[in-house]
Order: C-alpha cells, then structure tokens, then sequence
C-alpha cells in the first residue's frame, strides 16, 4: 500500500468538521439511600454501630456534604453472600471486581438507549461512543469507535 492509499483510507474514517455531543445518557444503579440515613446504615451492616464517635464524625461529614441520595448496586442481601467487602481490611478487590465486571456494562447500555432514544436517529448513524464510569476511587475513561 502506498501512502496515498494510507492517506485515502485514513481521511475516509475521519470526520469532515468538528465533533458535536448529540446526546447524554445517564444510568444509576438500581438502589439507594437517602443520604441522612446513610451513617447509620453503613454502620449496620459494616457491624461498627460500637464505634459510636466515629459513626458521629461521619454523620457530620454526611450533613455538610451537598449529597442527598446515595445509589449503588450493593444490597445488604448481597453483602451477607459478600462479607468481606464489609470487613476491614478484608480481600474483597476479587469480589467487588466480579459485581463491577457484570452491572457496569448494564448501566452503559441503559444509559446509551436513553442517548439514542434523546437524538432520535438511526444507531447506524452513530461514529464514536465516549464512555465515562466514575468510582469512589478512580476514574476510568474509554473512547469506544462503533465501528
């Protein structure tokens, strides 16, 4: 292949203008909490309800933060199957690995039907998906060609 070639095919997969955001979709986990309600939850099911004056520190912390509702995919169910993810510095990473691997991806496509069904075109006419998961601990950003 000549670089003429290379050069053709490369502009062909490129775009003729500027990149434009035709739509956002936004997914959450299926459950929540309201944040007031969440020191004492947390503290529960970690089995810390003796750890009266960290439990008040953290319903400070709690009270001042600009959060109203918490969602997660965790459910006091699933932490009795999963009990070290509760457990101080209990192995936990290889489970809550598992649970991020499967609903993830489920968020994703939730919240990419609410984009598609937004712009109201034909998914075929889709070039590119930029893809945001945000964690407690870390960001992990993915920019995913359709084709």
């Amino acid at each position: 292949m000549n670089m003429e070639d290379v050069e053709a095919f490369r502009k062909a997969q490129r775009a003729d203008g500027p990149a434009a955001v035709l739509a956002i979709g936004t997914a959450t986990p299926p459950n929540s909490i309201e944040q007031s309600s969440y020191p004492d939850y947390y503290f529960r099911i970690t089995n810390s309800e003796h750890k009266a004056e960290l439990k008040e520190k953290f319903k400070r912390m709690c009270e001042k933060s600009m959060i109203r509702k918490r969602y997660m995919y965790l459910t006091e169910e699933i932490l009795k199957e999963n009990p070290n993810v509760c457990a101080y510095m209990a192995p936990s990473l290889d489970a809550r690995q598992d649970m991020v691997v499967v609903e993830v991806p489920k968020l994703g496509k939730e919240a990419a039907s609410k984009a598609i069904k937004e712009w109201g075109q034909a998914k075929s006419k889709i070039t590119h998906t930029p893809l945001l998961h945000h964690q407690r601990r870390g960001h992990a950003r993915r920019r995913l060609p359709t084709h």
